[in-house]
């Protein structure tokens, strides 16, 4: 009995089609080529970034993956098992003898390919719907087939890809966090100069942020790694260098700090910060709720001033967001604001080098960005961060950013175009003039909004919550 089939191979007397032996051998050799060239090229271009790798990958297995699919289709096509004794018994042994190319090459990419469990379960369902479509695929061509029963062969095809598939699935997840572990070990035991790493306090999609002690000061200190894949390109890695040279020239007591950047041996860009004890604003009104009408001024006012001192230097932040503000405790003194990860400040001076973000291109937290930014606009200038600052005031008084939706596509128009939900509807304390302020910075024209945050700063002064939160009332708030 053949395993595989072409459309010029039509069935002999007995229902089966024979493959002549010229046209065996594509069957075997196309994957060894396949194979064979992906080897070289992984040998030749050890540096591929992620993304290419990952190309390379799925280029790899969705030709496989037609290969096989049309050699199943070709069999079952031609297959006439009416003329044998036991036609059904035929089909069915034919149909599990045709699947042993896809079980392997499921099998083959849990096991050779780390991978997430989300994205391992998307390429194996990729794989496993092939392996079932040409069934019906083929029961259009065959009336046997049809007669047969197309879902009584589809769930052949299910039972028997079912087990392959759960182990892909398990085994390249599995891979996956014992090679994070494995990367997290060998960075724990890094150097970065005087720096020595302690333990990771979180990553995202940009990279990872480690707790580090100075060699020789003692002093602790938080390591921020931008992945290796987008510090493998050499204008992102002179984005990077230039962007932290920007933020060191800032010196205002509400700005986190940088010491000091580099590369990692592993190629990752990184950069060394103060280390604050406390939580982001986002997480505190996660935990404790919306926030106090005078606090959030006491915050906001505190952010307001770190940007004046970067708006008058000509850099923009582009990313203001709860996550960037941490509320720390320092010299003992609690809420304490202090602005982080200008990782996509805009140099807008008159002696930069070149624009520091990518012109055109759509970046930051769609939650919290301006209708300029959200069309794209590479002109940019400090009332998009006060439109920012003014949606983080927001989410501070109501638990929520201005527009919320998980498709980015409607979120980015909702900023261009629709008006912010009223803060009276939804929170009925805060005050009148407070909440004028948050629409005024919510304005969809920049001309509309406080033209900078110095401005932005005098108006929450003015405010008649201002001064309700004083230092005594801030000492045992939770942190």
């Amino acid at each position: 009995m053949a395993s595989a089939l072409s459309f010029s191979d039509p069935p002999d007397s007995e229902g089966i089609s024979h493959r002549p032996d010229k046209g065996v051998w594509w069957w075997f050799a196309a994957p060894f080529v396949e194979s064979l060239i992906g080897v070289v090229v992984l040998w030749r271009a050890q540096d591929m970034s992620l993304r290419s790798l990952r190309m390379w990958e799925l280029n790899c297995f969705a030709i496989l993956a037609a290969m096989y699919g049309y050699d199943r289709f070709a069999s079952m096509a031609f297959l006439d098992a009416s003329v044998l004794p036991a036609p059904f018994t035929a089909l069915g042994l034919f149909g599990l003898a045709t699947l042993q190319a896809f079980s392997m090459m499921i099998l083959a990419y849990g096991v050779l390919i780390p991978n997430t469990r989300g994205r391992s379960l998307m390429v194996v369902a990729g794989l496993f719907a092939v392996a079932v479509a040409t069934i019906p695929a083929a029961a259009v061509v065959n009336p046997f087939i049809r007669s047969a029963g197309v879902f009584g062969l589809m769930v052949q095809a299910f039972l028997t890809l079912m087990i392959p598939a759960a182990i892909a699935v398990f085994a390249a997840a599995r891979a996956s966090a014992l090679q994070r572990r494995a990367f997290d070990a060998e960075r724990r035991a890094e150097r970065m100069g005087q720096y020595t790493l302690k333990r990771k306090l979180g990553e995202g999609g940009m990279g990872e942020v480690w707790l580090a002690e100075h060699g020789l000061l003692k002093r602790p200190c938080a390591v921020k790694f931008i992945r290796p894949e987008l510090a493998a390109n050499a204008s992102n890695a002179a984005r990077f260098a230039r962007e932290v040279q920007a933020v060191t020239a800032l010196s205002h007591t509400n700005t986190v700090r940088v010491y000091d950047y580099g590369q990692a041996d592993d190629g990752s860009f990184y950069f060394v910060m103060e280390y604050l004890d406390g939580p982001t604003l986002e997480e505190l009104v996660k935990t404790s709720g919306p926030l106090p009408a005078g606090r959030v001024v006491h915050l906001l006012r505190q952010v307001c001033g770190a940007l004046a001192e970067a708006h008058a230097a000509g850099l923009v932040h582009r990313d203001l967001k709860p996550g960037n503000v941490i509320v720390a405790s320092l010299g003992g003194q609690k809420d304490v604001a202090k602005l982080l990860d200008f990782g996509l400040v805009q140099d807008l001076s008159s002696d930069a080098d070149g624009r520091l973000t990518r012109t055109g291109t759509v970046l930051g937290t769609p939650a919290y960005m301006s209708p300029e930014q959200a069309a794209g606009e590479s002109a940019m200038d400090a009332r998009g961060d006060v439109y920012a600052l003014g949606a983080v005031g927001f989410f501070a008084l109501a638990g929520r950013p201005p527009f919320e939706g998980k498709n980015v596509g409607r979120l980015l128009a909702a900023h261009r175009s629709e008006p912010p939900p009223l803060m009276t509807d939804l929170r009925a304390d805060v005050p009148a003039d407070l909440t004028a302020i948050i629409a005024r910075c919510l304005a969809k024209n920049p001309d509309d909004r406080y033209p900078s945050a110095a401005d932005l700063d005098r108006a929450l002064g003015r405010c008649g919550c201002a001064f309700e939160w004083e230092a005594s009332s801030r000492r045992d708030v939770p942190a």
